[in-house]
């Protein structure tokens, strides 16, 4: 019986380090994925700034690019208008023989 309770004991101890390695190998991996996580929340909150700055820095010309391109836009209407209105006079015109 003494044989027995010894052998357990050693049968116990041994799958305590063998639980004690894996656990620490699963330890160890998290802390590597937590650490390229956090690495990658940085990068992330780094190009969000510089995304922020680039917004705030376009933001205020965005009213201006849209006036400009209503003016762009009146002038081709005009120059369209002007440059087709001969041309529909000229085919409305009567034929005569």
């Amino acid at each position: 019986m003494d044989t027995l309770a010894f052998v357990m004991t050693l049968v116990g101890t041994g799958c305590w380090g063998v639980c004690f390695v894996w656990m620490y190998r699963i330890s160890a991996k998290q802390n590597s994925l937590l650490e390229r996580i956090t690495e990658q929340g940085r990068r992330i909150e780094r190009f969000s700034k510089i995304e922020h700055d680039l917004i705030k820095e376009v933001h205020p010309k965005v009213g201006e690019i849209k006036e400009g391109m209503d003016e762009v836009i009146a002038a081709v209407k005009e120059n369209t208008e002007s440059n087709t209105l001969p041309a529909a006079k000229a085919k409305k015109a009567p034929v005569t023989r």
